[in-house]
This record gives C-alpha cells, sequence and structure tokens, in this order.
C-alpha cells in the first residue's frame, strides 16, 4: 500500500504540523478564549451571589416590616376593642340611667294607681255596704214587717262583712 510506504517520508512534517496545530489551538483558545469565559463565569457567579444577597436582604427586610406591621395591626386591634368595650359601657351605663328613671315613673304611677284603686275599693264597700243596709231595712220590713233604723241596718251588715 502506497499509504504506509509514505508515513516514514511524511512523519516528520505530520508531526510539526500537528504540534503547529495543537500550539495554535492552545494559545488561542487555552490562552485567549477560556480566560475570557472563565472570567465570564467568574463575573456570571458573583453577580448570582450579589442578587441572592440582594434578595436575602430585601426579604428580611420585609420580614421585619411584615412584623412591625403586625405589631401595629395588633395595638391598633387592642385599641379598638378598648374602645368598643368603653361604648359598650357607657351604653350599659346610659340604658340603666334610662332603665332606672323610667322604673321611677313606673312606681311612681303604680303606687299613685294603688292609692287610687284603695280609694275606689273603699267607696265602693262603702256604697256597697249602704246599698246592703237599704237593702236589708226593706227585706226585713217586708218579710217580718218590722221597721228597722239605718243605723241598726248598718251595723248588721259592717258586722255580717267582717265575717266575709
Amino acid at each position: 500500500m502506497p499509504q504506509i510506504a509514505q508515513i516514514m517520508e511524511t512523519y516528520s512534517s505530520q508531526i510539526f504540523w500537528l504540534l503547529v496545530t495543537f500550539g495554535f489551538v492552545f494559545f488561542v483558545v487555552g490562552r485567549g478564549m477560556v480566560p475570557r469565559v472563565m472570567e465570564t463565569v467568574a463575573q456570571r457567579d458573583d453577580q448570582i451571589a450579589g442578587d441572592l444577597a440582594a434578595a436575602e436582604a430585601a426579604r428580611a427586610q420585609a420580614d421585619e416590616e411584615e412584623e412591625a406591621w403586625r405589631k401595629r395591626e395588633n395595638e391598633n386591634r387592642a385599641e379598638a376593642q378598648a374602645v368598643i368595650a368603653k361604648a359598650k359601657a357607657d351604653a350599659a351605663a346610659k340604658s340603666e340611667k334610662k332603665l332606672a328613671a323610667a322604673q321611677k315613673r313606673l312606681d311612681t304611677k303604680l303606687a299613685k294607681a294603688e292609692v287610687e284603686i284603695a280609694e275606689a275599693r273603699t267607696a265602693a264597700l262603702t256604697e256597697v255596704e249602704s246599698v246592703a243596709a237599704e237593702a236589708a231595712q226593706d227585706i226585713v220590713q217586708q218579710l217580718a214587717g218590722v221597721k228597722v233604723t239605718a243605723a241598726n241596718a248598718k251595723s248588721a251588715v259592717k258586722k255580717a262583712m267582717t265575717n266575709v
């Protein structure tokens, strides 16, 4: 084969061009491009680390602001509860005063009505006694034919009504 026979003649030239090509590739890629790529990767890593640190700081600040907001919210809620409790207490006190005044008016009216009822009862009893005395006089006169005085009839009716 002729290709194998040429190996010895072209061997040194192929090794030379192989070394030149590898040298060229080494210097162009290894010394030129790789440092730039590594520098870009390092910048990217630094930027990512910086972004992560900024995000962590922002999260910490947001947590602090949220905690402060929750604290203010709880304080405001407590103040609102205190205001509501005070308003309820004031309303209850006012209602209690109004109820006491209304109860006093009702008690006064009730006492007045009881007095009027007692007076009316007394008047009615007096009227009943006088009617009963007159009826007793008439009944005795018609049944027995005896005339009874008004004073005797009244005393008999009073005596009978005390037993009832």
